[in-house]
């Protein structure tokens, strides 16, 4: 049985945070984009609060991940 160390399930856990962050700020970004292009007349709000959006959720993701006992 190989043994797994603290520091090695910390940078796990810092890795699927940047990846979570990436992917849903990526998604709030398109979504934001598209928003802006449909209903927005191409204004640029839509796409930073997207991306804002996006951002925080994962920030919360990466904060309840990292305080976990586990």
């Amino acid at each position: 049985m190989a043994q797994t160390f603290a520091e090695d399930q910390y940078g796990r856990k810092i890795d699927r945070c940047l990846t979570d962050t990436l992917l849903k700020f990526g998604g709030g970004l398109a979504l934001g984009g598209v928003f802006s292009l449909l209903f927005f007349k191409r204004r640029a709000w839509p796409i930073i609060m997207g991306s804002g959006f996006g951002i925080g959720v994962a920030y919360n993701n990466c904060e309840r991940s990292l305080n976990s006992s586990k």
